[in-house]
């Protein structure tokens, strides 16, 4: 049984989806935080979970977490997004250390803690969380492939200018994404056309950003459109400093699509520079024009990155992952539930009476 926020679909693969209503967040109108109801836990109850998995936990998953201690349950937590790291691109870094401490609170409560790129999970222990294992990467290599390439998709992504060298990014549009960069490739080669896949509440500044430079907000593409569009690209650009691991690096290496993106983060964890793609260096001002230059002026080096690049991809295996989070979950059912500090009297319940979120508490009983 999964639980969702928001609206959307209500079955995958034959397991139940649970929709949370909830309020839309102000500094990104695109996400939805959900408030769990009673309902939430007889649901819970009802289907007798033998484990339970919180990602990245926003109100919704600490929720999970909650339940996780008081029915008590064993917990996996798994971290996908850089909260501490974003707070700067919001002129909220002097909170960096409070959340830090609030993550070590909530990770503190998992059974296993499951990081995507290495990085993160040097950077989680670095910060006294324990129990840190590391979640095989995968990818789909069916359904991102070469074939996809369509003349069509890049006549479109380019705005009528196929034969132009044509970057892509992919992703959602914030500030933490640092997307603004990429107006140094456009001013580095001239002929270069830019098209941005994606959406979300950075939109309007960027279009400003970007209104003298040959760039084209392409909106969301998915499935096959988005599997054509990386495909037909020459390039694949990240320039975001803060990911966990690059998930859309992944897919357009399958895609058959060059890769680029910053040295920094879970990136390298995918991207071994000049082996299957480039790296460049973000204290460097020209670190990412002479990356993307190296399209034009060395195809060769770029062919050989692509071919290598699905070569790996298709070594990415969702089966192997899925093993491996089977097995992560067998030992969460292993751990005695006297592991961990105390449950129901934790720190962690008394810090959820105190805090500004408290009212869930009402919820949750």
């Amino acid at each position: 049984m999964v639980f969702a926020p928001g609206e959307g679909i209500l079955e995958y693969h034959g397991a139940r989806i649970e929709r949370v209503p909830g309020l839309r967040f102000p500094l990104y109108p695109e996400l939805t935080l959900a408030l769990p109801s009673p309902a939430f836990r007889a649901k819970l109850q009802a289907f007798r979970p033998d484990v339970i998995h919180v990602a990245d936990p926003a109100l919704l998953g600490l929720a999970g977490i909650y339940y996780g201690d008081v029915l008590p349950l064993p917990l996996v937590i798994s971290y996908h997004t850089r909260l501490p790291k974003y707070l700067h691109y919001y002129r909220l870094g002097a909170l960096e250390p409070t959340v830090w401490k609030l993550m070590r609170l909530r990770h503190s409560r998992a059974d296993v803690n499951l990081c995507t790129s290495t990085a993160m999970a040097e950077e989680l222990k670095a910060h006294g969380i324990e129990r840190v294992q590391l979640w095989p990467r995968a990818v789909d290599t069916n359904e991102f492939h070469p074939r996809f390439a369509d003349p069509e998709m890049r006549t479109f992504l380019s705005e009528g200018h196929p034969e132009c060298p044509l970057f892509v990014y992919v992703g959602r549009l914030s500030r933490e994404k640092n997307i603004e960069a990429l107006r140094s490739v456009l001013d580095a080669i001239p002929a270069a056309r830019l098209a941005i896949i994606g959406g979300g509440p950075y939109k309007p500044a960027l279009q400003s950003l970007f209104s003298n430079r040959p760039a084209f907000f392409a909106g969301y593409l998915t499935g096959e459109r988005l599997a054509a569009a990386m495909a037909s690209a020459d390039a694949l650009v990240l320039p975001s400093e803060t990911e966990t691991l690059g998930l859309v690096l992944m897919e357009a290496m399958a895609a058959g699509s060059l890769v680029i993106g910053a040295n920094r983060g879970g990136i390298p964890d995918i991207i071994q520079n000049e082996v299957n793609g480039l790296l460049f260096d973000t204290q460097h001002a020209n670190g990412l024009p002479e990356a993307a230059r190296r399209v034009v002026v060395d195809p060769d080096l770029c062919q050989r990155l692509r071919a290598e690049a699905r070569r790996q991809a298709e070594g990415w295996s969702w089966a192997e992952a899925t093993r491996a989070l089977r097995s992560y979950y067998r030992t969460a059912l292993t751990m005695p539930r006297g592991a961990k500090p105390a449950r129901a009297n934790s720190f962690y319940v008394q810090a959820m009476k105190k805090a500004a979120i408290g009212g869930i508490k009402v919820f949750l009983r």
